[in-house]
Order: C-alpha cells, then structure tokens, then sequence
C-alpha cells in the first residue's frame, strides 16, 4: 500500500469515525423514512404521467375510429353513386386510419402494462414503508429507553463525564479540608506545647507561670482571712513563702508605675457599717 493510498484510508477512518460519533440513530431513522416517502411519491408521479399519456392515445385512437366510420359512410355513398374511385380514395382513407389505430391499440397496451407494473410497486412500496414506520418508531422508542437507562446508571454509578467532574470536585474538597483540619491539629499541639507563643502578650512561658502562681497564692490568701474572721479568729499571718510572694509582687507593681491609692475614710465606713450590721443580728 502506497503512501497516498494509506493517507487516504487513514483520513477516511477518521472521518468515519466522526460521522459515527455524530450521527443519531432517531434521525437517521426519520431521514430514511422521509426518504422511502419520497421514492414513493415519484412512483406515483409516474403512475400518473403513463396514465395521461395512456389517456391521450386512447382519444386519439377514439378519433381515429370515428374518421373510419366516417370513410366507410363515404366509400358506402360513392359507390351508390357508382363514383369507384371516390369510393376507393375513401376506402384507402379508412385502412390507413384503422392501421394507425391498431399501432396506437398496440402503445396503449404497453403504457397499461407498465403502469400496472407501476401500480404493483406502488403497492409493494408503501406497504414496505408502512412496515419501516412501525419498526421506527419501535427503534426509536428502544433507543430513547436505551439512552435514558444508560443515563440512570452512570448518574448512579459515576461513569458518565458530569459525575466524573463532581467526583473530582469532591475529592479535591475533601484533600482541601484534610490539610486545613491537619494544620490547625499542628497550630494546637505548637501552641499547648509553648512553642508557639502569644505574640500580642509579649509575655515569656515563665512570666505566664508565675503570674498563675502570684493568683492563686493571693486568692489562697484571701480566702483564709474571711474563714478567720467568720470565725472570730485573727487573720493567720503570712508564711515566708507568701510574704516573699506579696514582695515580689509589690516590687513588680512598683517597677511597671501602678500607683494604688486607699481612700482610709472610705474603709472606716465599710468597717462601721459592718459592725453595725453584726450587733443587729
């Protein structure tokens, strides 16, 4: 095989191929049936053209035949007359009518023939056309259903492109929300671990400890003076521990330029209004 004869089969698959792809069977089916109308109506125009031409010949021949009548009156008419020779013109008049009538006799039974022929496939055309309806529409019907469960199954299934594109969708989503779930499970475990500080406090993991340590010693403090004093007893006096807690305190408070004020009248009144309440009760 040469190399035209090979370019020309390869071009030729292809476009093949492409018509293949492209062509819808509904539509083939229509275009076929459209087409068989057609043929069946030239057959038709045929049937009526031999049948006006049949008609033509058959009033000819009608004429013909009155003009032979006509002759025989005439060559009857001569030949009472004892005229021989305008009854033999007449008579020479009559057979050659009577010969163009048997030639036209002759053209009539062929153009019958063929359109009886025309007629029978006629017949057998539209009954072959009737017959290719019904198996079209059959066609058709079994193709849409066709098409129609081959949709179902790869709406179901995901074969088709659209379920394939959502598919990959999906699963892009899903890689998406795995990397941001996996770095902020890193974000907590950096920042529990202290490895990642709180950059707005600008505080050390150690400062952060002690100032726990400095609130709960106050608020340890603080609660065993009210049992005291709910109890009558005089406020415990600090440990070693709490006292080098409060100065620690003290001096960090001094260092940042927190200046507390007491306001001493006001702190009598409380007292006051307190003892007040107690001789009451």
């Amino acid at each position: 095989m040469g190399i035209l004869s090979r370019l020309s089969y390869v071009i030729k698959s292809k476009i093949n191929a492409i018509l293949n792809r492209a062509e819808n069977p509904q539509e083939t089916l229509d275009y076929s049936y459209e087409q068989m109308r057609g043929e069946l109506q030239e057959v038709k125009r045929g049937i009526a053209d031999l049948t006006t031409q049949k008609k033509r010949l058959e009033m000819q021949k009608k004429r013909l035949e009155e003009n032979v009548e006509k002759h025989n009156k005439q060559a009857r008419q001569a030949v009472e007359q004892n005229r021989e020779d305008l009854a033999r013109r007449a008579l020479e008049k009559k057979k050659s009518k009577m010969s163009q009538i048997e030639e036209l006799e002759g053209q009539i039974q062929d153009l019958q023939n063929t359109q009886d022929q025309l007629v029978d496939k006629k017949e057998k055309l539209q009954r072959r056309i009737e017959e290719f309806r019904t198996k079209k529409e059959t066609m058709k019907a079994r193709h849409e259903a066709a098409e129609a469960s081959a949709q179902v199954t790869e709406a179901i299934t995901g074969a088709g492109n659209e379920m394939q594109d959502v598919n990959r969708a999906i699963e892009r989503a899903e890689e998406r929300t795995e990397d941001m779930e996996a770095r902020a499970a890193a974000l907590d475990e950096l920042e529990e671990t202290g490895v990642l500080e709180d950059q707005l406090s600008g505080k050390s993991d150690l400062e952060r400890e002690l100032e726990g340590v400095s609130s709960d010693a106050e608020i340890e403090q603080e609660l065993d003076t009210l049992q005291a004093e709910v109890r009558g007893e005089s406020a415990p006096a600090p440990s070693n521990a709490e006292r080098e807690l409060e100065t620690e305190t003290a001096t960090a408070d001094t260092g940042n330029g927190s200046d507390v004020e007491v306001d001493d009248a006001a702190v009598d009144e409380e007292l006051e209004e307190l003892k007040s309440d107690e001789e009451s009760a």
